[in-house]
């Protein structure tokens, strides 16, 4: 029984592999003639790059002849960009500006709804209009009316004094020649003493009505500081709602429309990106093997893929004092991407063209020969 099994195996083994020798003998007779490629496929296969040695090169862009330190750069504002946005969340109510428009610094940009915020303003606005007024009144005095009505008071105080004290020195002198008593004299004398403190009384009503208390002064004093805090601190809170350009620039970009709604938190997209492109420049990666041969003030040339041919002349104003990571990439796939660099900027003489953002191709004259 065993050895008829086994013979059973080896003939369905034997086909199995006579099966497959047929399909792949039937395969090779109907693939036909070798397939010749094209000649646009062969060029492409036998395409050379011919970078500088040691530097970073994009192969579609032609370089300029010479010796140059070559790297991939980006065009950026004479300043870095201004990303703006709100200090509190809340739905966008009004943009002001456009994308392209040159604004200067203090121009409101956007706003976001804020109606209380407003009614805040306004409330804290009236308050210190109150405060103020209540401040003058207490150094001001008593009405005018009031304020007469004192004065004569004092007037009057003033002769009856006048008087008393006349008769008191009639009395004195009477009485040196025994025409008056002691009794007389000293009655007198009183009566002189309490219309001076009458008249000294009134008098002081008089001054307080014309300036105030000092107490009065001291409380509507604080109190409108009090109203002038509480209408900076509505002031504030509303600022907080409005996005204003901190420079002169021109506006590069608006992210956010009418009826969306802000919030500013870390990593979120700013509502409108700023930047001064009155005068532009170009930040290159420089490989960290040529970082030894750049200075500064060296002639530099740019070149973008949007102009063939066209030459972009600058200078290097600006060199790193710290190595990273590659900022931009040729997107080839024999591309490096775990070299160091070092950030380069340089200056353009010429601009007309160029936008912030666009991807360029630096060359800088080395400081010496290779």
């Amino acid at each position: 029984m065993l050895r008829t099994l086994k013979k059973r195996w080896r003939t369905l083994l034997l086909l199995t592999v006579l099966t497959f020798c047929a399909v792949q003998v039937t395969r090779t007779a109907l693939a036909g003639p070798p397939v010749t490629p094209r000649p646009a496929d062969v060029a492409a296969a036998d395409r050379v790059a011919e970078p500088l040695p040691h530097q970073l090169v994009d192969p579609r862009v032609d370089r300029p002849e010479g010796e140059w330190v070559g790297g991939l750069g980006l065009v950026e504002p004479s300043a870095p960009e201004s990303r703006l946005a709100p200090g509190a969340s809340g739905r966008v109510a009004r943009i002001h500006v456009a994308e392209g428009q040159f604004v200067t610094a203090g121009t409101l940009l956007v706003e976001l709804e804020s109606g209380s915020e407003e009614a805040a303003v306004l409330r804290s606005e009236a308050e210190v209009e109150v405060a103020r007024a209540a401040l003058t009144r207490a150094r001001g005095g008593v009405r005018p009316e009031e304020l007469e009505a004192i004065t004569a008071e004092a007037s009057g105080a003033r002769a009856r004094s006048a008087l008393s004290t006349e008769a008191l020195a009639r009395l004195e002198a009477a009485a040196a020649g025994g025409g008056a008593t002691r009794d007389e004299v000293e009655r007198a004398r009183r009566t002189a003493e309490a219309d001076r403190f009458a008249e000294e009384t009134a008098s002081a009503r008089v001054r307080g009505g014309r300036s105030g208390r000092r107490e009065d002064v001291l409380v509507a004093t604080a109190e409108l500081r009090a109203a002038e805090a509480r209408l900076a601190e509505a002031q504030a809170r509303l600022s907080l709602l409005r996005i204003t350009a901190p420079i002169d620039g021109e506006v590069l970009a608006i992210h956010y429309r009418v009826g969306e709604y802000v919030s500013p938190t870390p990593g979120s997209e700013p509502v409108v990106v700023l930047g001064d492109t009155r005068q532009l420049r170009v930040r290159i990666d420089v490989d960290e093997r040529d970082i030894g041969r750049i200075a500064m003030g060296a002639a530099a040339i740019v070149t973008v893929d949007a102009y063939p041919g066209r030459r972009f002349a600058g200078r290097i104003v600006e060199i790193g004092r710290h190595m990273g990571r590659k900022n931009i990439r040729t997107d080839e796939p024999t591309e490096r991407v775990d070299v160091k660099i070092l950030e380069v900027v340089v200056a353009l003489d010429e601009m007309d063209g160029l936008v912030t953002g666009q991807r360029v191709m630096g060359y800088l004259t080395p400081t010496e020969p290779r």
